[in-house]
């Protein structure tokens, strides 16, 4: 696996660290790269949780190395789109739980990244930006599309079209993140959260993502016979009947993810 990324896995829990110094930016390489990681980690019936973060202490992600647009190349533009789109839309789909350990400044494609994640936690010191338009570029990675989505299209033109950066207080009340830590602590944090995945059922939780994803895409009604049906579908996995057995037994589940 790239240098670029650091994968290791503890128990039930994966983490990826983004190791591009001095900004953790992304390159063509590493993008490629994730989507592999994220493809074997599907792969793995052990991992239910994946932790992102950033190498150092200052940045999580400042995105893309402006160097790349620099020449104004349609089919470096292109490349680079396709493989942002790639990546962080496999990441948003992994089988498990994904938490974005933010420990310094998400900018562009570092906040894009986070933004395809299931989860984010913030350190208090933690800056986030999509300024793209200021170089004349787009969020091209999710961001125009999953920015909004989580905190309204106001905060997210804000944001896009005003350049607005803002800091941990401000993510935490317009709901960009979902818990504040103080400096150095976002990974611990991510960590303790994730390890709550192994009390789930990692074919529920595949399950319930697909729901909740669904519910950005069509209407609640046409998504409620799908809820009903993929309730009924995990009478086909070994984990519904291991985890109502275990209650009802008052042990504790032993998952197999199948």
């Amino acid at each position: 696996m790239s240098s670029l990324l650091n994968v290791s896995i503890e128990g039930h829990i994966a983490q990826v660290t983004i190791n591009n110094p001095p900004a953790n930016t992304w390159t063509l390489d590493s993008l490629k790269e994730l989507k592999n990681i994220i493809t074997e980690l599907n792969s793995n019936k052990a991992v239910y949780a994946l932790v992102l973060t950033g190498q150092g202490e200052k940045f999580f992600s400042a995105g893309a190395d402006l160097n790349i647009f620099a020449s104004g190349d349609k089919g470096v533009a292109f490349d680079m789109a396709s493989v942002f789109g790639e990546a962080f839309e496999t990441l948003r789909d992994f089988n498990g739980v994904t938490i974005a350990a933010i420990n310094g400044y998400a900018m562009g494609g570092g906040l894009e990244v986070a933004l395809a994640c299931d989860i984010r936690i913030c350190e208090d010191q933690a800056q986030m930006a999509l300024p793209e338009a200021k170089v004349g570029l787009l969020p091209c990675a999710g961001g125009t599309q999953n920015l909004s989505w989580l905190v309204g299209e106001g905060w997210a033109k804000r944001m896009i079209l005003c350049g607005e950066r803002v800091d941990s207080k401000t993510a935490l009340k317009i709901g960009l993140v979902e818990e504040v830590v103080a400096k150095g602590g976002s990974l611990e944090a991510a960590m303790k959260l994730a390890q709550q995945t192994s009390q789930q059922s990692p074919t529920s939780i595949t399950a319930c993502k697909q729901l909740i994803q669904a519910g950005r895409a069509s209407s609640i009604n046409s998504a409620l016979p799908l809820e009903r049906e993929l309730f009924v579908n995990l009478f086909n996995s070994k984990d519904q009947k291991e985890g109502v057995n275990a209650f009802l037994e008052k042990r504790a589940p032993v998952w197999l993810n199948e």
